[in-house]
């Protein structure tokens, strides 16, 4: 498909493999795919009709009459497993399955400085806040919904840690706050502390208690890799 965005904003998608879309595919069945979505990419179009994952959904029906639909969200700077469903009842099982807490995903991020100790959960409840001047954000607040996000250290570099991140509930921008909150802000996220430059999160895996189960892993970003083995990771 056409590398350009079908808005007419000449903003062009994020570099594809040789097999274009299919080369992000990590898992595909007749109900679900689940897509190694690039850093940078919103899952959908903004009011401006900027480039997002919306425009490689028809490519991604392999086929099939209707097209598939993400049944979660990931921020746009976050790479890693997305899930979309082929089908209504796929579609309506999996945001059972996300409203309840049931998916299992994993997290991996690279965060400034560290923690104290090596594993915990961070239970913060998060509220929403913005201001005409900065726009919105996150914020740690007991008048928030509950959040909770269990985390390990994996490795330690100069400055920085590897840390894996499993989030019991769904909150937006629930882990980069979370990190924030640990006092370590993850690497490149300058909306909660963590500098400039790329933000080193990836959804790293996810595990769907479908019938089948359906899990899938996703590889490390190119942006991650010296981060991480900075810190210990051999890939």
């Amino acid at each position: 498909m056409d590398s350009k965005d079908k808005r007419g904003q000449g903003r062009p998608l994020p570099a594809l493999p040789r097999a274009g879309p299919a080369g992000l595919v990590l898992h595909q069945d007749e109900a679900v795919i689940i897509l190694d979505k690039p850093a940078g990419l919103p899952v959908h179009a903004g009011p401006r009709g900027s480039a997002s994952v919306e425009d490689w959904l028809p490519a991604l029906a392999f086929g099939k009459r209707r097209t598939p639909q993400p049944a979660h969200r990931l921020d746009q700077d976050t790479a890693g497993c997305l899930v979309l469903g082929r089908t209504k009842p796929a579609l309506a099982a999996l945001g059972g399955l996300f409203a309840a807490g049931r998916a299992r995903k994993t997290y991996w991020a690279v965060v400034r400085g560290g923690p104290a100790g090596e594993s915990g959960e961070i239970d913060a409840p998060l509220l929403k806040r913005s201001t005409a001047r900065d726009g919105w954000w996150m914020a740690v607040d007991p008048a928030g919904q509950a959040a909770r996000t269990a985390w390990r250290v994996m490795g330690r570099g100069p400055g920085i840690a590897w840390l894996e991140l499993a989030p019991r509930t769904g909150r937006t921008h629930q882990i980069r706050v979370h990190c924030t909150h640990l006092g370590c802000p993850i690497l490149g996220d300058a909306r909660y502390g963590g500098g400039v430059g790329a933000l080193h999160l990836l959804a790293r895996a996810i595990a769907l208690p479908l019938e089948p189960p359906v899990a899938a892993t996703a590889p490390v970003p190119g942006h991650m890799r010296e981060a991480l083995e900075a810190c210990g990771w051999r890939g």
